[in-house]
């Protein structure tokens, strides 16, 4: 079966909290479209994942923080980042004025 949809359909202006689409899965990936609307990481929370994560930033903004980086990295659409297994890394923020529109790839260890 083909699956087809598109990526910039029923964003919402306002959530509570991220809205997260599994877009697409297999036993060594998964594929989601997060919206974010303003969302951060709560104070001293870091994620420290277990695969490998691809993020494509296609709409709005949003700036992460890596454990031991001095500065955090801004992103605005067009931005992808790689982010090897458990490297520590925190949303310090996301545009609260538009939807933040995230493409990730959770990628399994080799």
């Amino acid at each position: 079966m083909v699956q087809s949809g598109n990526l910039f359909a029923g964003l919402a202006r306002k959530l509570a909290n991220e809205d997260v689409t599994v877009l697409a899965k297999s036993p060594g990936a998964q594929i989601e479209r997060i919206v974010s609307t303003g969302q951060a990481s709560p104070p001293g929370f870091w994620y420290d994942q277990d695969n490998t994560e691809w993020v494509f930033l296609l709409a709005g903004a949003a700036c992460l923080l890596f454990e031991g980086e001095a500065s955090s990295r801004e992103l605005r659409p067009g931005d992808y980042l790689e982010i090897p297994a458990h490297r520590r890394h925190r949303i310090e923020w996301t545009a609260a004025d538009e939807a933040t529109v995230w493409l990730v790839a959770h990628l399994a260890p080799e």
